[in-house]
């Protein structure tokens, strides 16, 4: 073979290694930017600084990964919006459903919580099955996973009349003032708004069903090996019990490992 041939076939292999090295730097460097919204107990901002149980877990989960990262509370629209575009990465706190499994990585569960019913201190419903709501008008965030939940109980009761409402605590002041008959809701969002809001007509009546929350990835701009060294890291801590006690202390449930 020529000695010509011999150099440029050297020059291809280094260009190629050189390609596969940048591309290694860029997985390993890549800062992950988490989308979160206002979202009490979960995720808040304590003065300039985003907190709650979720931002605590992802720092931590993040550092013992060695993986950059930043995090961000928005609207929720926008939120989803910068996660489609790619100019942020991941979205927390959410529900699974298949439409966001198409699109999204999906973390180990974090938490464990429900959505249930919340209706005026008057009420003396006890809510257990939804033949109780026959004619009630229930107020709900949306949209939402919220209120597609709500949207499948009124499947079981098609004469409930849906409010539905741009954040949570327009929903719980229409309570409050019995413009609506009940709340479906997130119970530990619930509970936090009355107590941030400081109401004292709204009570909780029920469960209608568990809920998991996890953190979505995107899984178009989220390398996979990225997103599984975060699971690893995740699992490790969630063994070592450092999850539960992040949760405990916000007086939270830990989700099991599914």
């Amino acid at each position: 073979m020529p000695a010509w041939r011999t150099d440029v076939k050297r020059k291809d292999s280094l260009i190629f290694m050189a390609i596969l090295l940048l591309g290694f730097g860029q997985l390993s460097a890549q800062e992950l930017i988490f989308n979160t919204q206002d979202f009490a107990p979960f995720t808040y901002m304590n003065g300039d600084v985003v907190a709650g149980p979720a931002v605590d877990i992802i720092k931590a989960v993040c550092k013992e990964a060695g993986i950059a990262y930043s995090i961000r509370l928005l609207p929720w629209t926008r939120a989803q919006d910068e996660v489609k575009k790619g100019t942020s990465h991941a979205l927390f706190l959410i529900g699974w459903n298949k439409e966001r499994a198409e699109t999204f990585y999906f973390s180990p569960p974090i938490l464990n919580t429900e959505y249930g019913i919340f209706v005026n201190a008057d009420s003396t419903l006890k809510y257990t099955t939804p033949v109780q709501l026959r004619g009630y008008t229930i107020g709900v965030y949306g949209p939402s996973n919220t209120s597609t939940s709500l949207d499948e109980l009124k499947k079981k009761r098609p004469d409930i009349v849906v409010d539905m409402t741009p954040d949570d605590v327009a929903a719980f002041k229409k309570l409050e003032l019995k413009r609506v008959s009940a709340v479906y809701s997130n119970r530990d969002v619930g509970a936090a708004l009355i107590s941030r809001l400081k109401l004292v007509n709204v009570r909780y009546a029920g469960t209608d069903k568990p809920l998991k929350y996890y953190i979505g990835f995107s899984k178009e701009f989220v390398d996979k090996a990225v997103f599984d060294r975060f699971v690893q890291a995740y699992k490790d801590l969630y063994a070592e019990g450092a999850i539960k006690k992040i949760l405990d202390s916000y007086g939270l449930t830990i989700a099991a490992l599914e």
